[in-house]
């Protein structure tokens, strides 16, 4: 089993999705930025763990065909 991210990330990273969710793709270099530019996370950790999660629910998309 994996780690499991505290509720306000998934909150954040499913807010992110919902509403600019074009923006991201499965590269989490391009996400990094993206998250840094959309929100107002002054923490690098925050903001890695959320693009993160953002991450791994596009990937986990495409590899699904969604």
């Amino acid at each position: 089993m994996g780690r499991s991210r505290p509720k306000f990330i998934r909150n954040v990273g499913e807010e992110l999705m919902k509403y600019h969710g074009d923006k991201f793709t499965d590269n989490f270099e391009q996400n990094k930025e993206m998250v840094e530019e959309l929100t107002n996370v002054r923490s690098k950790r925050l903001r890695n763990r959320i693009a993160g999660l953002i991450t791994k629910k596009n990937s986990q998309n495409t590899s699904t065909g969604e």
